[in-house]
Parts: structure tokens; C-alpha cells; sequence
């Protein structure tokens, strides 16, 4: 079985969306990502930091997926990670109401011995020098590597970013994050300069409108699976990111027809997410949900010429 090191945050979120609001629950990039990658046969384990008060019962969560929790630092006298988020009405867009980083401000990531060999590394969302200590920290030069970031660093730490960027396989960002890393409107024109930073594949994220893939001037596009009703977009993006490491992990083909099936992968396994707060559809989800779902992606998007 091959290995998996997930980086990110695991932490507590607070959300609120025109469909109702939560107290502080499960959240955090590595959480999302680690649920969403047990469903591949994959040896996952998460690197994150949390507080004395994180409750044990998520920590049995998380092992309970068969996901190695011992990367995981608790510090008994912190407090854990917590964000605060208020969405608007078409679900898009959101204002941050609170961001408490606590033990998240001095996490120095380690990797657990027996995974500093792992084939993939995930980099969650996390400040571009942590991201970079967790490769300095293995063993070989991995398989594949996938960066995920967001614009706060790109405005705060981008020299740190473009050093990062230099050192990845793959990088997924959303549309607005690619435009404002290059400066370009059109996705193709942003995805060509971001190549030339390193990465040989761009997966740009579009929300609701799916997701692109990027490599050699070969494009690739993914539709999203359009949903009745969606309840909170919060962990949609690491869930893509979750899925598509899994596959890839566990069929150690790193070609690009297999980046497309993970890229289809991730939005699957997204498709889920959004359909209740925080991670509690991605808690209960059964392998027969992702194939039923999965076939109806099939459809969506299959037809033929005539």
C-alpha cells in the first residue's frame, strides 16, 4: 500500500449560511482531505497541530478511516485553530468573522519516521515555509507533490510561496488565486506563467462551474455535478484535493490521463461535501455513494459524435 503525508490544518470552524448557522465543529484543510482520501487504498497520515481542548472522540474519528493520526501534535495548555465564516447568499462568496490561529502560530510540522518515504505529499493550506519544512523532512525526493494555497499568502509570504511553487508536481488554486499570482485574466495565459514556476500540472478550481487541468498545453475540463441544494461550500476545495492525492496514491500513475480521472475523483468526492455543514457528509460516506455518483458523473459528461 502506498503512502500519503497530508499536511494542513486541523481545527475548529464556526459557519453560517442562508441555510442556518453552527456552533464551533470539525473542520480544517487535513481533515478534509484525510476523509476524503480514506476512501482510496492509500496509507494516509496527517500532519497538523492541535489544542489540549480538541476532543478526543475527532481524533478517533479520523483514526477510525484508517488514517494515521501521529503526525498530529497536541499541545495540552493551547487551544486549537478556529475560523468563523459567514456566507452569502448565492454561496460564493463569504466574509471571515474570526480567525484565531493559537497553536497553528508556532506549528513546526513533523513527519512521522515511517512516512518521511511516502510516495505523495499533500500540502494543505498552511504557511509556505511550513509547507516547504515538510519536504525538507523527506527522505527522497517524492512522486508527486501537490501545493495547495490561497491568496492571503500570496499577499503576505510570496517569495515564500514562489520558492515553494518551484518545488511541487502539482498546484490547485482557485480562479481568482491563479489571476492574482500572474496578474492575467485568462486561465490559459495564468496557467502557462504558473508553469513556468515549476509546477508540470495546474488545477485551477472554479466553484460551481467545475474545475480545469492544465499540462504541456493540453487542457482538461472537469464540470461540477449540479446539485440541488448546496449547505456550505467550507472544506469543498480539500476535499478535491483529498480525492484526487487518494487516487493518485493508490494507482502510482502520474500521467496525465490519470491526473484527469483524479481530477474527476475530486470533484466527486467535493460534490459530497457541500451537501451538509462541516464534515458530517463525508463521516458517513460509503464507498457504494461514491461509485452510484460517480456513474452519474459519467453521464453528465459522456456523448457521442454524430
Amino acid at each position: 500500500m502506498n503512502k500519503l503525508v497530508i499536511v494542513g490544518t486541523v481545527a475548529f470552524d464556526a459557519i453560517e449560511t442562508p441555510f442556518g448557522k453552527t456552533d464551533k465543529i470539525l473542520g480544517g484543510a487535513a481533515t478534509y482531505i484525510g476523509l476524503s482520501a480514506s476512501h482510496f487504498n492509500v496509507d494516509a497520515a496527517l500532519v497538523s497541530v492541535v489544542g489540549g481542548d480538541f476532543p478526543q472522540k475527532h481524533l478517533d474519528l479520523l483514526k477510525g478511516k484508517n488514517l494515521d493520526t501521529s503526525g498530529i501534535e497536541v499541545v495540552k495548555d493551547g487551544k486549537t485553530f478556529f475560523w468563523s465564516g459567514k456566507y452569502h447568499n448565492n454561496m460564493n462568496n463569504r466574509d471571515t468573522l474570526a480567525t484565531e490561529l493559537n497553536t497553528l502560530a508556532d506549528f513546526n510540522p513533523v513527519v512521522p519516521k515511517a512516512y518521511t518515504n511516502a510516495e505523495v505529499v499533500m500540502l494543505g493550506n498552511l504557511h509556505p515555509l511550513v509547507q516547504a519544512s515538510v519536504l525538507d523532512q523527506m527522505e527522497n525526493t517524492p512522486k508527486l507533490v501537490v501545493l495547495d494555497t490561497m491568496n492571503f499568502w500570496m499577499d503576505c509570504a510570496l517569495d515564500d510561496l514562489i520558492n515553494v511553487i518551484k518545488r511541487v508536481d502539482v498546484i490547485t488554486i482557485n480562479d481568482e488565486e491563479a489571476r492574482q499570482l500572474t496578474g492575467e485574466y485568462a486561465l490559459v495565459t495564468a496557467a502557462q506563467k504558473i508553469h513556468k514556476m515549476g509546477p508540470k500540472y495546474v488545477v485551477i478550481k472554479k466553484g460551481e462551474h467545475g474545475a480545469l487541468l492544465f499540462h504541456n498545453g493540453q487542457i482538461f475540463s472537469a464540470p461540477a455535478l449540479p446539485l440541488e441544494t448546496v449547505f456550505d461550500p467550507t472544506g469543498a476545495g480539500d476535499t478535491f484535493a483529498g480525492a484526487f492525492t487518494g487516487y493518485l496514491a493508490s494507482t502510482s500513475d502520474y500521467s496525465f490521463n490519470a491526473i484527469k480521472n483524479a481530477v474527476v475523483y475530486g470533484s466527486v468526492l467535493a460534490s459530497f461535501c457541500v451537501e451538509k455543514f462541516g464534515t458530517e457528509r463525508m463521516e458517513t460516506l460509503s464507498s457504494d455513494d461514491v461509485k452510484s455518483r460517480l456513474l452519474k458523473f459519467k453521464e453528465l459528461t459522456q456523448f457521442e459524435l454524430v
